[in-house]
């Protein structure tokens, strides 16, 4: 008998959302998304540029961290985290954040120059599509080619099948991008290593004091994790990591 009476309000409540929906879909407003023929001719219509601009909104997440000094800063501070013992301080969307503003300030005389080179000429109509995406992607070609480790950089070229490119003008993207990744990370791990190094000495010193006075049932973790706190405020942590990081980027 109770199963019956749950299945009877299970049915009810089945219903009343059916209604219900179907009297929210009559008063929302229909929204139709139509691609045509514009009245200029040739150029896009309103609704594909919409389309396209969803599409780049979408991919800029992916962009940002490929292209960008991104890599190498997010994976610092992941290690210094880890390093330091914590385990949700600081949180990860707080170096997130932390990463992403340091990467506009590195990056914001790059993305002045595409501006000013490509995108700015190409809405004042003097230049074509074409000379505007190879203005506009020039300066961030610069960049990446300055960090990118001339091995790596063979390495997709070769895996590529690319023979003998004139200039770096003559390295495609889908090349480039690749090994700008891997040289950033190898970047990225050379640092982590210096950041770990006074950690674990603490570590050593914490777990061989505890060892000495029999308390070996105690997580050294849990000592030595206020030790590395004061040491990295002594120093200025965040002082000379962030310098360090930006100072690491080769800016032409």
């Amino acid at each position: 008998m109770r199963t019956r009476y749950l299945l009877y309000v299970l049915l009810a409540v089945i219903v009343v959302l059916i209604f219900s929906s179907d009297a929210s879909a009559q008063t929302l407003p229909k929204v139709s998304l139509e691609i045509g023929g514009s009245a200029d001719g040739p150029d896009l219509s309103t609704s594909l540029k919409i389309v396209l601009m969803m599409t780049v909104l979408t991919l800029a997440p992916s962009i940002i961290i490929m292209t960008t000094s991104f890599i190498r800063i997010a994976v610092v501070m992941s290690f210094l985290r880890q390093a330091m013992g914590a385990q949700q301080a600081p949180p990860n969307q707080l170096l997130i954040a932390l990463s992403l503003i340091i990467t506009f300030f590195i990056m914001t005389p790059i993305a002045t120059r595409s501006y000013e080179d490509g995108v700015k000429p190409y809405m004042e109509e003097k230049i074509s599509k074409e000379e505007a995406f190879t203005k506009t992607m020039a300066p961030l070609r610069e960049f990446m080619l300055i960090q990118t480790r001339e091995k790596d950089l063979s390495l997709f070229v070769e895996l590529a099948g690319i023979t003998n490119p004139e200039g770096p003008d003559d390295i495609p993207l889908h090349v480039l991008i690749p090994g700008f990744v891997i040289s950033e990370l190898r970047v990225a791990f050379q640092i982590a290593f210096l950041i770990f190094i006074p950690f674990l000495a603490i570590d050593m010193v914490v777990a061989s004091v505890l060892m000495s006075m029999g308390m070996m049932m105690l997580p050294p973790v849990m000592i030595s994790l206020p030790f590395k706190i004061l040491l990295f405020v002594l120093v200025d942590g965040w002082y000379l990591l962030i310098k360090s990081l930006v100072e690491s980027f080769h800016i032409g």
